[in-house]
């Protein structure tokens, strides 16, 4: 790739669909980055709520906060007008919700650039309401390359999550790969096939990015009464098994050997909205933790 310049080291595209709530704490943690030669692309996806005013806030402060407007077509859509307009060495992606520690896309880059590699994987934590907790962690700085050694450091095929690496911008668009429009688990479905292309990763310890479980986000909304009433799960259920599907068949087109998922269903017990218990349903057992986290039983299921 021809650097010069005005080359961005990382182009951070944010899709963005009424996170006026979150919006704020996501983007001054980009802004606080200690890597400033960043360009962030939000694409503002037919928001109704006042995201784009505060977006608009933050674009007349820093002019490397870059706005896309279109109407609502989801988040792929919004991930793929934001990979067009990008102009950096890397593509990085956050979610409208969520926020990165301050020397995430520092490290992530450099680790990249020192050890040659297209892609850079760091861990990541889920924000609780009082808590974080780290559910994806590397103790030190590793170089993997071929797909094989790259979906096991990144943990395919259970977790398909594009938005803790960095990519090689020039590498992912040769590829041709989109992320695909008006589905579920979109993810999924292109993960491996990007990090195939990309040839190498690093994994990054030290620093993560912290997701949170935003009740108004697109994920949610799938469980809640109104989405079902109107035939969403259908929907949802569908896009699962087409984006599995899509994952285990490129798998098997390049020779790579993958378990399958191990969904494991959790059941939450919860008075005056405080965890009494939460149940583990795996295949061979039932666990049970007194406000979440004390083990208290297990069962063998037969």
């Amino acid at each position: 790739m021809t650097q010069n310049a005005n080359t961005p080291k990382v182009s951070i595209i944010i899709p963005v669909y009424n996170s006026a709530k979150f919006l704020k704490k996501c983007i001054k943690s980009i802004l606080a980055q200690s890597l400033k030669d960043i360009e962030i692309i939000c694409v503002d996806d037919g928001s109704s709520d006042n995201s784009k005013e505060i977006l608009d806030q933050f674009s007349k402060k820093d002019s490397r906060v870059k706005i896309i407007t279109q109407e609502n077509k989801g988040v792929s859509a919004a991930r793929n007008a934001g990979i067009k307009a990008a102009g950096g060495e890397f593509l990085g992606f956050v979610d409208a919700d969520d926020w990165v520690d301050e020397k995430y896309f520092e490290k992530l880059y450099l680790a990249a650039i020192q050890n040659g590699c297209n892609s850079a994987c760091a861990g990541f934590k889920r924000a609780k309401k009082f808590s974080s907790s780290a559910k994806k962690k590397f103790k030190k700085e590793e170089v993997f390359e071929g797909i094989e050694q790259i979906a096991r450091a990144v943990e395919i095929p259970s977790q398909n999550y594009v938005w803790n690496k960095i990519y090689n911008r020039e590498i992912w668009l040769e590829s041709g790969i989109a992320f695909p429009e008006g589905r579920y688990y979109e993810d999924m479905a292109i993960l491996l096939k990007i990090l195939h292309k990309m040839e190498s990763l690093v994994s990054v310890p030290g620093v993560y990015y912290n997701y949170r479980k935003n009740q108004n986000s697109t994920v949610s909304k799938r469980t809640r009464p109104e989405f079902m009433a109107n035939a969403g799960v259908e929907k949802y259920k569908k896009d699962f098994a087409w984006a599995q599907n899509e994952l285990y068949n490129y798998a098997k087109s390049i020779n790579l050997p993958l378990e399958k998922r191990k969904d494991n269903k959790k059941e939450y017990i919860k008075l005056f909205n405080i965890t009494i218990l939460k149940i583990y349903y795996s295949k061979n057992t039932v666990k049970y933790r007194l406000f979440g986290f004390i083990p208290f039983i297990v069962k063998i299921r037969v």
